[in-house]
């Protein structure tokens, strides 16, 4: 009898520990910051600090955790991260003063950090050649439903405090998360199985493929232009998602004068447009050169923030949010699959992990940027148009970022 393929199963897995950390992190950290700044009478700055000090981590741990993934595999790691995780949101039902929160919150980013996209992706590239982009928007798939479903933190907030919701999390966290995490395996290979869950000889055929194509060592990967391309064109893609995560209802509400309710909805429109292009990732997959495919998306980018910005009714306004969210959900798999493609599965993990001291400066400028012109104009115009330009930018670093090749030196004979 032939063993089940497991490769799916780490897919599943590893998409439904992406929902417990977009439900229970990601999309609530705006409602606890809200409670506890009401709550302990905190700043908005010091509690959102919080927020960079999540995404600094995320960028230092990078590399190392990418190291341990590549070395040991992510099934120790992820079992690790998930307890910690857990552990950490029990701590911070418990602080009282904002030193507290901060040492409680570490924890709670570093175990998150350890079952993040980047270390499950690197999970599944092992898995995945043929089906890999498939593979890796069935991932995202999991974060994008995690935002629908933050409604219940909230009702807990409100109905039994964030105190104890924030312990609750932390049980739910391990009971369910550690038995998905105990389903994320290693390499294929340690199972007796192979890649794609392909044959033996249709293995070797496609291992052949892989020797031919050359699997690049970190410091051989870094020399490469391809990899700087990706890095930089994946950052300036995630100038535009941050800036529009944290301030586009207030410029909608406040420079484009529409009320709260319709802000909201349009902020609701993006992450139904990121499950379209999740889903449009999962029918496409291989099909389509996925350097074009992530061109293109920046250009949804850069056109939906411009119309965010200049948007003169509602139905523009929808548009631009199910455009933006489209190409978000349609290029944040390929941003891995990329990789690995280029790259080969060898050293995937710290190829990743360096690539992230590269993209964070995304994620921590675009509010920045946006917010800093906002408070010297007086409206996001300005600011949202220099990271729509940039985003437009981004599209050509993908357009010129093509598979790399090493180039082989000739041995020279010995005289004799």
């Amino acid at each position: 009898m032939k063993n089940k393929f497991f490769g799916w199963s780490v897919v599943y897995a590893g998409g439904a520990l992406q929902f417990l950390q977009s439900m229970l992190l990601n999309q609530a950290f705006g409602i606890y910051l809200a409670v506890l700044i009401e709550d302990r009478g905190w700043s908005k700055t010091s509690i959102s600090g919080a927020a960079a000090l999540k995404s600094t981590e995320v960028a230092l741990l990078g590399p190392i955790l990418g190291w341990l993934v590549d070395k040991y595999g992510a099934k120790s790691i992820v079992r690790l991260g998930i307890v910690m995780f857990g552990i950490g949101f029990m701590l911070l039902s418990r602080v009282h003063t904002i030193y507290e929160f901060y040492g409680a919150f570490v924890v709670i980013a570093f175990g998150s950090s350890m079952f993040s996209n980047p270390i499950v992706s690197v999970a599944i590239i092992q898995w995945f050649q043929k089906k890999r982009a498939r593979a890796l928007s069935m991932l995202q798939f999991g974060g994008a439903i995690g935002g629908l479903f933050v409604f219940i933190i909230a009702f807990t907030i409100q109905t039994f405090g964030w105190r104890y919701t924030a312990f609750g999390s932390g049980v739910v966290a391990i009971l369910i998360g550690y038995p998905l995490a105990r389903l994320i395996r290693n390499k294929p290979e340690e199972y007796g199985q192979f890649i794609d869950g392909v044959s033996k000889s249709e293995s070797l055929e496609a291992q052949s493929q892989i020797n031919d194509d050359h699997e690049f060592t970190v410091r051989e990967a870094i020399r490469t232009s391809s990899f700087w391309l990706i890095a930089f064109g994946h950052a300036f893609s995630l100038l535009v998602v941050t800036a529009i995560n944290v301030h586009a209802v207030a410029h909608i509400k406040e420079g484009l004068g529409f009320s709260l309710a319709q802000a909201s909805l349009i902020f609701t429109l993006v992450t139904i447009g990121q499950f379209f292009g999740v889903m449009l990732g999962w029918v496409i997959g291989e099909k389509f050169d996925k350097r074009l495919v992530a061109a293109i998306c920046m250009l949804m980018h850069a056109c939906g923030l411009l119309m965010i910005t200049y948007a003169s009714s509602l139905f523009m306004l929808i548009f631009a949010a199910l455009l933006h969210g489209t190409g978000w959900g349609l290029r944040g798999p390929f941003m891995h699959a990329i990789r690995a493609d280029y790259f080969g599965r060898k050293s995937i993990g710290m190829i990743i992990g360096i690539s992230t001291l590269v993209t964070v400066l995304g994620t921590i400028s675009g509010p920045i940027v946006a917010g800093a012109f906002a408070d010297s104009y007086g409206n996001y115009r300005y600011g949202f148009t220099l990271l729509a330009i940039l985003a437009g930018v981004g599209s050509l670093f993908f357009l010129i970022a093509k598979k790399p090749k090493i180039l082989k030196i000739p041995k020279i004979p010995k005289s004799t």
